[in-house]
């Protein structure tokens, strides 16, 4: 083995690796609260534990330690993790561009979210998402209605703003009757201003609102856009002709808008393949049920990570129902055309209760599903080993 894998057996552990999810974690709750760059005393007790530690570990190290909360925040948003004095950070950990904060909008960075969420064992986020979704789960399984809860998830991805207008439509749709009591709560208010010139602007891409920049441009939160360049403008949204306009809350946009425009790519992808493509089946024992017109079938689980070592840590086999002939994760191709790493370091860092499982791209996904429908049945038209192929696996 190499790098981080081979020399902290469980890096994880390290202590300038729980230092760095301290800050995260701190980070993340200061901006549920406040604006970044403008709070004030007293700072949450998260921040100041965080930079106690930060100063702890650059007075051992004897580098000089930011003097206070702001120029920790500024640490964040200025410095690559890569260069913050911290000796005991496992070595190619972070790449050249990581940071907590993004630069230019100052709102924390994708990243950081997943170190939250390691470093709080289960991020305030995180829980109110698995909360949302479980009961959006319960509600459809006793209105015995799993198209309800299909059309609950494409809601999340496809339509993560909501005007004035838009909303009697939502709130009168009988495939989302059984989840309207989720519906009135997950969608918040945009605050006045969040705009430019009155009006909000969304992103054509992924059709969350951007977030305007000091002088010119435009943000967008998810790091696929900002991958791609600059975010193309979709919808002007001014305030005076749209009324009230809501948006999902944060978690909802993380944890499940942004992976969900993976999902329903994939599925677009494969479906114009000629695919039967079931979508979050068995509510949600796994994002896309393939069919092959031979029968054979795939569960696909797609992820949209930032660190492939953190991912790796959160790998478990994909829950057998509905049953299928092979499964595997998915992951944006982009993520491993950012980091050339991607999947091995997810392979190297899987627990051994999934050592199995497969870790591919979207496009090499769409390729093994191309080779299967033109014959092929070899290793390289399956999405799984062998061994971990169902009964009903073609193995010819």
């Amino acid at each position: 083995m190499s790098g981080y894998a081979g020399t902290i057996p469980d890096w994880l552990e390290n202590p300038d690796v729980i230092l760095l999810r301290d800050v995260a974690t701190a980070v993340m709750q200061l901006d549920e609260v406040v604006q970044l760059d403008s709070f004030t005393l007293p700072y949450p007790p998260e921040a100041q534990r965080a930079l106690d530690g930060l100063v702890l570990a650059c007075l051992r190290g004897g580098a000089r330690p930011p003097a206070g909360v702001p120029e920790m925040i500024h640490w964040c948003r200025t410095r690559p993790l890569r260069r913050w004095p911290l000796d005991a950070l496992p070595p190619g950990l972070f790449n050249k561009n990581n940071r907590l904060i993004d630069p230019d909008s100052g709102k924390p960075t994708q990243l950081c979210g997943e170190l939250e969420v390691k470093g709080a064992g289960n991020s305030t986020g995180r829980q109110y998402v698995d909360l949302v979704i479980r009961e959006a789960m319960s509600a459809c399984r006793a209105a015995n209605l799993p198209q309800s809860y299909t059309a609950f998830r494409r809601l999340l991805v496809a339509r993560p703003v909501l005007t004035e207008a838009e909303w009697p439509d939502i709130s009168t749709d009988l495939y989302l009757d059984p989840v309207q009591f989720l519906i009135d709560e997950i969608y918040a208010p945009v605050p006045a201003g969040h705009g430019r010139d009155g009006a909000a602007v969304a992103c054509a891409r992924c059709l969350t609102l951007l977030t305007p920049l000091v002088g010119n441009g435009w943000w967008c939160e998810r790091d696929r856009c900002r991958h791609l360049g600059p975010p193309p403008l979709g919808r002007r949204l001014p305030a005076d002709e749209v009324g009230e306009l809501r948006q999902l809350r944060r978690p909802l946009r993380q944890f499940v808008t942004g992976p969900g425009h993976a999902e329903v790519e994939l599925e677009g992808k494969l479906r114009g393949l000629g695919l039967a493509v079931e979508m979050w089946p068995g509510f949600d024992a796994y994002d896309l049920r393939v069919t092959f017109p031979d029968g054979h079938i795939w569960a696909i689980d797609v992820k949209d990570w930032t660190h492939p070592g953190f991912l790796g840590q959160a790998a478990t086999v994909v829950r057998p129902e509905p049953p299928y002939d092979e499964a595997c994760w998915v992951v944006p191709h982009f993520r491993v055309r950012e980091r050339g790493d991607y999947l091995e370091t997810f392979a190297r860092e899987r627990p051994a209760h999934a050592a199995g499982l497969r870790l591919l791209s979207d496009e090499q996904a769409v390729e093994i599903a191309r080779k299967r429908l033109r014959g092929e049945r070899g290793p390289g038209a399956r999405l799984a080993p062998e061994t971990l192929m169902g009964k009903g696996a073609d193995r010819a």
